[in-house]
């Protein structure tokens, strides 16, 4: 299962978050290891943008409730759908 996970970290002052932020990039590390982390962008200014590969939803939500451990976050989540699943439906190869 993929999903975009859009962060918008709580109000408060950056320079108050700087030991969360580099604990947040340590505890991505292993993640994007095993592939559950496909890609990660820091936004400009504050926050994140990554593709997740998980198996289920409680995989999700817990790994959402680590990261909001890190850096207390709001959370935008997108269901996504393989590119290669995509181009299946569309030619027929799913239903409509």
């Amino acid at each position: 299962m993929l999903f975009a996970v859009i962060s918008e970290p709580l109000p408060g002052r950056p320079s108050e978050a700087a030991p969360n932020r580099q604990h947040y990039w340590e505890w991505l590390a292993p993640l994007q290891a095993a592939g559950t982390v496909r890609h990660i962008y820091a936004r400009t200014g504050r926050g994140a943008l990554a593709v997740l590969e998980v198996d289920s939803h409680e995989t999700l939500h817990r790994l959402l409730n680590e990261w909001a451990e890190i850096i207390p976050a709001r959370f935008d989540v997108l269901p996504l759908i393989d590119p290669g699943s995509a181009r299946a439906f569309l030619s027929g190869g799913g239903s409509r």
